[in-house]
């Protein structure tokens, strides 16, 4: 299957999830089921249950991401709004969080879920993680909840994450890690590509692409088992202080995933 193939399944995925969960059907397993428990019961029940049946990660970044008041904020491939306007609580009214989304669906749900909430601190872009439509060095911290192993195109968007993040900044995102041993092959047979397992880089390979980009402390902890001998992880990794991102002309909409 080519590239564009694998991007239209994704977003037809996404655009599904997003239209059972606005008409009040879940559109995945509960919270519990797809983060093994990450978020408590007192986030989940402070936001609209849209926001939360629309969900479809594998952890929860806010965990370890570790927000402060006044930090701007960048969720890639932000759904239905449920890391966004958590995060926007915690970086309070002096902070920003900007969610990122190439589906039409998904963004007018995120939308209403944030009007629903009263969140006047987000905002929510149209895009693609390989094209992120924000200027260099713009944002402190950026969060990402199980989409990174949907990209076709992963140095790009470690490249894009580099750029956009402030000298200093950091990432504390969930996804899905093989290990090391797995081929591609074998990892395609524990699961397809818009599920979350095909796509999935390896633990090496996670911690290559991220160094190249030029991210340093880069820790990949595994969390809990997506299927034989792949695991929900939090990748953690800093933008050095010392480092600029060369400033690239702003894409938008030209593609997919997140």
């Amino acid at each position: 299957m080519g590239e564009q193939e694998l991007r239209e399944q994704v977003r037809e995925r996404y655009a599904e999830a997003a239209v059972r969960a606005g008409s009040g059907v879940s559109c995945c397993p509960g919270p519990a089921d797809l983060t093994g428990g990450l978020y408590d019961e007192a986030e989940r029940s402070s936001l609209p249950p849209e926001a939360v049946s629309a969900s479809l990660g594998c952890g929860n970044p806010l965990a370890v991401a570790e927000l402060r008041e006044g930090e701007t904020v960048l969720d890639l491939g932000s759904g239905g709004g449920i890391d966004v306007l958590l995060s926007a609580k915690r970086v309070g009214p002096a902070g920003k969080v900007y969610g990122l989304d190439m589906t039409e669906e998904m963004l007018a749900l995120a939308l209403a879920n944030a009007e629903k909430a009263g969140a006047t601190n987000v905002d929510f872009l149209k895009g693609n993680i390989e094209a992120i439509p924000l200027p260099a060095n713009r944002v402190d911290v950026i969060i990402s909840n199980c989409v990174i192993n949907l990209s076709v195109d992963k140095p790009v968007v470690f490249a894009e994450m580099f750029r956009v993040l402030r000298p200093g900044g950091r990432i504390g995102i969930s996804d899905v890690v093989a290990e090391d041993h797995l081929t591609a092959a074998e990892r395609a047979e524990r699961g397809n590509y818009v599920g979350c397992i095909a796509g999935a880089l390896s633990f090496a390979e996670y911690r290559t692409g991220l160094t190249h980009a030029g991210f340093t402390d880069i820790e990949i902890t595994p969390t809990h088992e997506a299927a034989e001998n792949m695991h929900s992880a939090i990748v953690k990794a800093v933008k050095p202080r010392a480092a600029a991102a060369r400033e690239l002309p702003v894409v938008a909409n030209s593609g997919c995933c997140g």
